[in-house]
């Protein structure tokens, strides 16, 4: 069902079950939860899919070894079950990953840690090896019932510095253990949206539409057309993250504050030294101030990252200038000898962390665990159901718990696991995709790059791309054919150029953008919605403002990057 279909249903059928808002990663695990029981359910965002905090999450898929310190147990070994089970579930978009922690003191943060697990104290303190013994050890026996990763090992400061050399020399030894990540968790939200629209015909749901109460209860208005029309759901489902206050208020839901959350602002840089540096493992290491910070290789440069800030206005959040600095400051500290030039930034971005409301002054503090608020119906509005808090690995437990309430409100039983459920590309995943790769290329006549290329994106839904390169043009300065491109938007429910260059694809975050592919993505996306050409200069327009405003990367600087490479070229 397209956007045309599902909005003319819903002006001759206003009444649904239950009325989902926020197209994040959690709304979206609650979507196909119930829409797998099939609960008559539709989800709405005022923007894209995945375009909040679901597109500025580290990219780690963890148990959260800090949280121990925290007290919160139950948290960490929720956390460590889901990130098996999406090694298993989406093996196309998640994989291990040998994450090394720097130590430079032995005993440091022993007496510190216990007073503030006790709660007699809120000062962060750095962490020695055997806190970080003890917390490594935990996690293994978290994990002993089901072991998909090697257990952890320690190398004293002649091994660290022999196997990272470009280490902060005055290090005394390092801990390897293993978690995983994610190289494409928008379009991994994107699966599983489609997957539960695909489930049955009782699950709907619209991108570019925000919610807000009417006379009569509710109101749905296509942001695209400036078209309202009612809504009477049964349940209401809160699923904005650090939008939930401002929701809740949106939709005249009698509800007290409830979020309190803290921006992470993150860098992609392109420096081959780091990247090399490195060695295949992310490097998550204190900062001299006691904050938490990572970095590793992704998809060919390095993500960097991140800061932890109090928020009033996630519509306002960005990576400011005081952050990059920051950042910088933090890798200067662990990998010293190694210095990042402005024009190695190819990204930034930032995102809301959802975290429940709380007073705490040090941020780091405040519980990172997930639960649901019921707020009960008044007037013309249902109750309301506000799933609070959260962290990107726990989607799929989060979206379950929350469904289980939602189906005893409505007075359903569940009839369906995720727990082994495969995710999109992850389905029918070869054991081994080398030989996947060439069947696919010999069949479809491709070469075998080009097939290899498609499964890294898609996993086993590359055979939706796979047309013969012969019938099927690259687009300029890019590793993506313009059919691609086609497909993507048409059976994606992308509105805009950013659907495209940030969420659908990687392209903008691994610093692929120039203007010649921005201008050739364009005619194709314009021809299919039939946009003249004042509608394409204006998104146009507002694509190039939006990356120069949130990302980073001004016209000029795409500019240059168009004349280098056509020096190149010639």
């Amino acid at each position: 069902m397209n956007r045309n279909d599902t909005l003319a249903a819903l002006r001759e059928r206003p009444d649904i079950a239950v009325l989902v808002i926020g197209g994040g990663i959690n709304g979206i695990s609650v979507f196909r939860e119930l829409a797998l029981q099939g609960v008559d359910v539709l989800l709405v965002d005022k923007g894209d899919y995945c375009s909040g905090a679901s597109a500025a999450l580290s990219r780690m898929v963890h148990g959260g070894l800090r949280y121990l310190e925290n007290g919160e147990f139950k948290l960490v070994r929720e956390s460590l079950v889901e990130r098996d089970r999406l090694l298993k579930n989406a093996p196309h978009y998640v994989a291990p990953l040998p994450t090394t922690v720097p130590i430079f003191d032995t005993f440091s943060g022993i007496a510190n840690g216990a007073v503030r697990f006790l709660g007699l104290t809120r000062r962060p303190s750095r962490r020695g090896a055997l806190v970080i013994k003890a917390g490594l050890t935990m996690y293994d026996l978290f994990t002993r019932a089901r072991r998909l990763m090697p257990t952890h090992r320690f190398r004293g400061r002649a091994e660290t510095l022999k196997t990272w050399p470009a280490i902060n020399p005055d290090i005394r030894s390092s801990a390897t253990y293993y978690d995983a990540w994610v190289s494409r968790p928008e379009r991994l939200g994107l699966e599983m949206l489609f997957d539960a629209i695909a489930s049955g015909h009782t699950a709907r749901a619209l991108n570019y539409t925000a919610v807000a109460a009417s006379d009569d209860g509710l109101a749905l208005t296509d942001t695209l057309t400036g078209e309202a029309l009612p809504v009477r759901p049964k349940l209401i489902i809160n699923a904005t993250g650090g939008w939930i206050d401002l929701t809740n208020k949106a939709i005249g839901a009698d509800a007290p504050r409830m979020m309190g959350g803290t921006k992470g602002s993150h860098l992609i840089v392109d420096n081959a030294e780091l990247h090399d540096a490195l060695g295949g493992h992310m490097v998550y290491y204190e900062n001299e101030d006691g904050r938490i910070c990572i970095l590793f290789p992704y998809l060919g440069k390095v993500l960097i990252g991140s800061t932890d800030i109090r928020v009033d206005d996630p519509d306002q959040v960005r990576c400011e200038d005081d952050e990059r600095s920051y950042i910088l400051q933090s890798l200067a500290f662990v990998f010293p000898s190694i210095v990042i030039a402005d024009d190695e930034i190819v990204f930034r971005f930032a995102g809301v962390r959802p975290l429940p409301a709380s007073d705490d002054s040090f941020t780091g503090r405040i519980p990172r665990d997930h639960f649901c608020e019921f707020v009960e119906a008044s007037g013309n509005l249902p109750a309301t159901l506000c799933m609070i808090g959260g962290k990107w690995t726990t989607f799929r437990s989060f979206g379950e718990m929350a469904a289980d309430m939602a189906l005893e409100r409505l007075g359903m039983k569940r009839n369906k696991s995720t727990e082994d459920l495969a995710i999109g590309g992850g389905r029918n995943f070869p054991a081994d995709p080398a030989i996947w790769c060439t069947a696919l290329a010999t069949k479809h006549r491709l070469a075998v790059e080009r097939a290899q290329q498609l499964f890294e994106r898609y996993g086993t839904s590359a055979v939706d791309f796979a047309v013969p390169l012969a019938a099927d043009e690259m687009l300029p300065q890019s590793d993506y054919s313009s059919g691609e491109i086609r497909r993507i938007i048409e059976r994606e429910q992308v509105e805009s150029l950013a659907d495209i260059f940030l969420r659908r694809t990687t392209i903008a975050i691994s610093g692929g953008l120039n203007l010649a592919l921005i201008d050739a993505v364009l005619d194709i996306l314009a021809a299919s919605k039939g946009w003249d050409a004042a509608q394409a200069a204006a998104e146009r327009s507002a694509f190039l403002g939006l990356l120069a405003h949130q990302h980073g990367i001004d016209l000029s600087d795409l500019s240059q990057t168009n004349d280098k490479r056509s020096a190149l070229c010639a």
